[in-house]
């Protein structure tokens, strides 16, 4: 095994309580039958949602995005993703935490869900 999926398995043992939070509505296809993945490796990557039968990823992310290297890197990395056809999703920590029905009515929009 390398050491991304390693990672991978590692994050998916010590979620957030963002991501929890999260994976609370779309785990088990219930958010509208799609099934998603949680920490899955994309090339030298892991993202933290992916819905691979609509290539659309959905990433949490805490302060430290706010940093020139993180955002950087982030864009990087958006940029990787896309090349691939996946579409990134984007939701801040705090939005989790604040306003979980205003995330599942964006997600509902960036599904085409009316």
């Amino acid at each position: 095994m390398n050491n991304l999926t390693q990672k991978a398995r590692e994050l998916r043992k010590n979620m957030t309580s963002q991501e929890r939070k999260l994976w609370s509505l779309i785990s088990n296809k219930q958010f509208y039958k799609f099934k998603f993945l949680r920490q899955y490796v994309i090339g030298q990557y892991i993202v933290d949602f992916i819905c691979r039968e609509t290539k659309i990823i959905i990433e949490i992310d805490g302060g430290q995005h706010n940093f020139d290297k993180n955002a950087n890197y982030d864009e990087l990395r958006t940029n990787y993703l896309m090349s691939l056809g996946y579409k990134v999703i984007r939701f801040w920590n705090n939005e989790i935490d604040n306003n979980l029905e205003g995330v599942y009515e964006r997600l509902k929009k960036e599904f085409n869900i009316e």
